[in-house]
């Protein structure tokens, strides 16, 4: 039978990609202004609610995580199958009104089932947006699309830095709260009328016709294309490292004696220029890198994860005082939120016809649930007990380790990756 969906041509892409791509990305970023203003406003938090670091630490990770990367696989697949701007706003409305309802917290459980919320509907936007992404933009500018994606995150823990360091100190961090969830509220109706692209893996999007079915499908795909599971397993030692880093505004206020509006406006200064020439920078060389060999995107993530470890590590280290301080500050930044766009866009290029999504959805689970749930609780107990420094180190150590399923997924991946029509 002959397939009816026509390749993208590769000379360039239309300009509803990029206008797809810029409002995706403005959600993505107001989605990590509120997944990121717990971490941001910790300090105060914990003087006004008698939070500890672990609780924080789970705040930031367990809460959110556990609902969210449980959705995700699930939501993967949903969105293999129905409207997927209209998936992405009904998520928008339900973490928009969580976030509102964070600002009238009055206890840690309070707090928590909030949180919870907001990953209910933040779930939804990652897999169906960057399965839109897909079938908008060809492989050769993938990296570069997926990385602009995912400067929602340096831009989103910019603005929750701006956003906390100027609001709070004036009107309280319930307000910061309060203003966020009315914001998105606003926005979903903008979203709701974005149209959906056509799928370009027609006939494999029909064939979804079950969860299970999914289910199943993805087993099969781990089992013939083993890289997955391993770029999935580095994805989520990454994640523990940039996860873990959420907790470094309560290590400046508390372990480094920064006033909390200065070390707001520093942290959102390196989060805005480090986060996004981060994100840019390595998108860029990763899709060099992928043009030029097979496994190229593999090789080069692991390439820049060898050599910003040490700059992490040696951020941690320095004193306040010294300009080396700030510049493995900025570098450290740079690969902590740098890493997201080339690792999934690794993933969809190993993912068979017609269930790009659900490897995503399958990758974030991983992601989320073994590493950023688990690094700002690990970082947070280590706090507690030690030093928030000695905690964040563990994580760069962590972080460091995704070298090694790095570099074996690119050399078991080498002359297996599937062909799949218009994608290159």
């Amino acid at each position: 039978m002959r397939d009816t969906a026509e390749p993208r041509p590769a000379a360039a892409e239309p300009r509803p990609a990029w206008g797809l791509l810029a409002a995706l990305t403005a959600l993505n970023v107001l989605a990590f202004v509120d997944r990121q203003l717990v971490a941001v406003l910790a300090p105060l938090l914990m003087e006004d609610l008698g939070l500890t670091r672990e609780e924080i630490g789970i705040l930031i990770g367990v809460t959110f995580i556990v609902v969210f990367a449980g959705l995700n696989l699930v939501l993967g697949a949903v969105a293999d199958r129905v409207s997927r701007p209209r998936l992405i706003a009904a998520g928008l409305a339900v973490w928009s009104l969580a976030t509102g309802l964070t600002g009238a917290a009055r206890s840690f459980a309070h707090l928590a089932v909030m949180r919870a919320f907001v990953g209910v509907g933040e779930a939804t936007l990652t897999p169906a947006g960057l399965s839109m992404l897909g079938d908008r933009f060809p492989a050769r500018r993938l990296g570069l699309a997926s990385s602009i994606f995912y400067t929602g995150i340096p831009l989103g823990f910019a603005a929750s830095s701006f956003l906390a360091g100027w609001i709070a100190p004036w009107l309280g961090w319930r307000a910061c709260f309060l203003g966020l969830g009315g914001v998105g509220v606003v926005a979903v109706l903008a979203i709701a009328f974005v149209p959906d692209p056509g799928r370009r893996d027609v006939q494999g999007a029909a064939a979804a016709s079950s969860v299970p079915e999914q289910a199943r499908d993805l087993g099969r795909a781990i089992v013939q294309r083993p890289a997955i599971l391993l770029v999935s397993l580095a994805a989520a030692l990454l994640g523990f490292m940039g996860s873990a880093s959420q907790l470094t505004m309560t290590w400046l206020v508390q372990e480094r004696g920064l006033e909390f509006s200065r070390a707001a406006f520093l942290s959102g200064a390196m989060l805005a220029v480090g986060g996004l020439l981060g994100n840019v920078a390595a998108g860029a060389l990763t899709d060099w890198a992928r043009q030029r060999h097979p496994a190229g995107r593999l090789v080069g993530i692991a390439v820049l994860a060898a050599l910003a470890s040490p700059m992490a590590a040696a951020f941690y280290l320095l004193p306040t005082d010294s300009l080396l301080f700030y510049g493995a500050w900025f570098l450290a930044q740079a690969w902590i939120l740098g890493w997201f766009g080339p690792v999934f866009a690794a993933l969809d290029e190993l993912a068979p016809p017609g269930r790009r999504a659900t490897v995503l959805g399958f990758g974030l689970l991983v992601t989320n649930l073994f590493g950023v749930a688990t690094g700002p609780w690990v970082a947070g107990i280590v706090g507690d007990r030690e030093s928030l420094t000695a905690g964040l180190l563990v994580a760069v150590g962590v972080g460091f380790l995704a070298v090694v399923p790095l570099l074996w997924a690119a050399r078991i991946d080498t002359g297996r990756r599937p062909a799949r029509p218009g994608r290159e």
